[in-house]
C-alpha cells in the first residue's frame, strides 16, 4: 500500500512514495527535487557519488509535473522543507509530463482564470486549487452529516422535469423521447412532496438555470444544498440554517487549517441577526418593494460583520408562487419568505410553503402561471399535507463567500456558464 507524504514525514529509514514533481534545481554536484501528493510535499536530494549514477542522471531528466515513484532513506534535514528529505536508492518515472506545460501551475501562477479553466486538469495540480476543493468537500460532507444526525431522510430528486419548478426562470429544453422536457431548475416541488410525508428531507443536487447572465457570482449549472421540514414556519427553518452554517464553519476551522492558511483566509464562526424586510428597507434607505441589490447585500453585512443576516417577511411580490402569504391570505402584502445574507452575498432564500391547494392555485394565477402545468404538484397537497418550510444554499456560492473568492468559477470544478461547455 502506498505511503502518503505526510505519513512518510513521520518516519525515518526506508520509505516509498509516489507523486508529482513540483520543482527541481541543481547546485553543483547536488540535485534537489520537490515531490508532492494530495497530502503534502517532500524534498528528494541526490549528491553525486553518494547515489547511483543512474539515479543522479535520471533526476536531471525528469520534467515538472511528471509522476514518479521514489524509494530511499528518509533523513532529518534542517534545510529541507518539512525538516526531512529522502536520499533515493531508486526513482521510477510512472508518467512523463510533456513540456512546456499549457499553464503555469506554480504557487504564484499568473495565468488568468479563463485559460486555467480551459486546462482545468492542470489547474488542479496547484496547491491553492486543491485547498479550495478540500474545503468544499468538508462543507458538503458536514452539511449532509448535520441533517442526517437530526433524522433527515436524504432524497434524490429528478434532474429532468416537465415544467418550470419556480416560474420566471428560463429553462434548458431537453429531448425526452416524444415529450417536451427540461433540465431541473430546482428540487423545490419534489422535496416538498417528500417532506409532506416523511417530515424531514435533505439533498445535495445539481440544478440548471438558463439565465443569460455573465457575472462573477452566477453559474448556469450549480449544486444546491436543500432541506425541507414539516410542521415548522419561517422562523424555525431559519434557525436550522443558522445552526448548520455555524456547524460547517466550525468543521472547516477544525479540519482545514492548513488549507485556510494556504488561501490566506481568516474565518470566524458567525453570529446571526434576524431582521424584517420592512426594517431592512428603512436601514438601507431603499424604496419599499425593491429587491436587495448586490451593493445592498454588502452594505448590510458591513453593518453586521461576521454575521448571517436573515431578512424575513418579504413582500409577496418578490417571492415565488409557492411561498406562503401572511395569514394564508392571497391578498396579503407580506409573505413567510426570507433571504440569508452572509459575507456580503445572498447565500440562500426560503421560507414557509403553501400547503393549501386552493390558495396555491390563486398564487399561481397571480404570478401569471397556468395551474394546469402544476397539476401533479397541486394535487400532492390534497391528501393530508401539513404546513412546511425549507430553503436552499448554493454549494459554489457558499464556498465563494466563505473563502472570499472573487469569481464563483473558482469554486466549481468544471464550471458551466453561457460561454463554457468544456472541459
Amino acid at each position: 500500500m502506498r505511503t502518503y507524504i505526510k505519513d512518510a514525514l513521520k518516519k525515518t529509514g526506508k520509505v516509498e512514495v509516489v507523486g508529482w514533481v513540483h520543482d527541481s534545481r541543481a547546485l553543483g554536484k547536488i540535485r534537489f527535487l520537490v515531490l508532492k501528493d494530495i497530502s503534502g510535499r517532500i524534498q528528494i536530494t541526490t549528491i553525486k557519488g553518494k547515489v547511483s549514477e543512474e539515479v543522479f542522471k535520471l533526476i536531471d531528466s525528469i520534467s515538472r509535473e511528471s509522476v514518479i515513484r521514489v524509494i530511499g532513506n528518509l533523513k532529518v534535514s534542517k534545510q529541507a522543507p518539512g525538516g526531512k528529505e529522502i536520499i533515493p536508492n531508486k526513482i521510477e518515472i510512472i508518467a512523463k509530463a510533456e513540456q512546456p506545460l499549457l499553464i503555469d501551475v506554480s504557487d504564484r501562477s499568473k495565468t488568468e482564470l479563463p485559460k486555467r479553466l480551459d486546462y482545468r486538469f492542470l489547474d488542479f495540480h496547484r496547491q491553492k486549487i486543491q485547498a479550495i476543493f478540500k474545503i468544499q468537500s468538508t462543507i458538503s460532507m458536514k452539511f449532509r452529516e448535520h441533517f442526517v444526525k437530526k433524522g433527515f431522510i436524504e432524497m434524490q430528486p429528478p434532474s429532468i422535469i416537465s415544467s418550470a419548478s419556480e416560474g420566471g426562470t428560463e429553462l434548458f429544453p431537453a429531448k425526452y423521447f416524444e415529450k417536451k422536457a427540461y433540465l431541473a431548475q430546482s428540487p423545490q416541488l419534489y422535496k416538498q412532496m417528500v417532506a409532506c410525508s416523511m417530515e424531514k428531507t435533505v439533498t445535495i443536487t445539481p440544478v440548471w438555470r438558463a439565465e443569460k447572465h455573465n457575472t462573477v457570482r452566477h453559474l448556469n449549472e450549480c449544486r444546491q444544498m436543500d432541506i425541507e421540514m414539516a410542521f415548522v414556519g419561517q422562523m424555525e427553518i431559519m434557525k436550522q440554517m443558522e445552526d448548520v452554517v455555524k456547524d460547517i464553519v466550525s468543521e472547516v476551522l477544525k479540519n482545514n487549517k492548513k488549507e485556510l492558511d494556504i488561501l490566506g483566509v481568516k474565518l470566524k464562526v458567525p453570529k446571526a441577526k434576524y431582521i424584517s424586510y420592512d426594517e431592512t428597507a428603512k436601514l438601507l434607505k431603499i424604496r419599499y418593494g425593491e429587491d436587495l441589490s448586490p451593493e445592498n447585500e454588502r452594505e448590510l453585512c458591513k453593518k453586521f460583520p461576521h454575521t448571517i443576516v436573515f431578512v424575513h417577511s418579504w413582500p409577496v411580490s418578490l417571492k415565488p408562487f409557492y411561498i406562503m402569504p401572511k395569514e394564508q391570505d392571497a391578498n396579503a402584502k407580506l409573505s413567510e419568505g426570507f433571504d440569508a445574507i452572509y459575507g456580503g452575498v445572498e447565500i440562500s432564500s426560503g421560507g414557509q410553503r403553501i400547503h393549501i391547494p386552493d390558495l396555491l392555485i390563486k398564487m399561481l394565477k397571480k404570478k401569471g402561471l397556468n395551474p394546469k402545468d402544476f397539476k401533479h404538484y397541486v394535487d400532492s397537497f390534497r391528501f393530508g399535507a401539513p404546513f412546511h418550510s425549507g430553503w436552499s444554499i448554493g454549494l459554489e456560492r457558499f464556498t465563494q463567500c466563505l473563502l472570499n473568492l472573487y469569481n464563483i468559477r473558482e469554486a466549481c470544478m468544471f464550471p458551466r456558464d453561457r460561454d463554457r461547455l468544456v472541459p
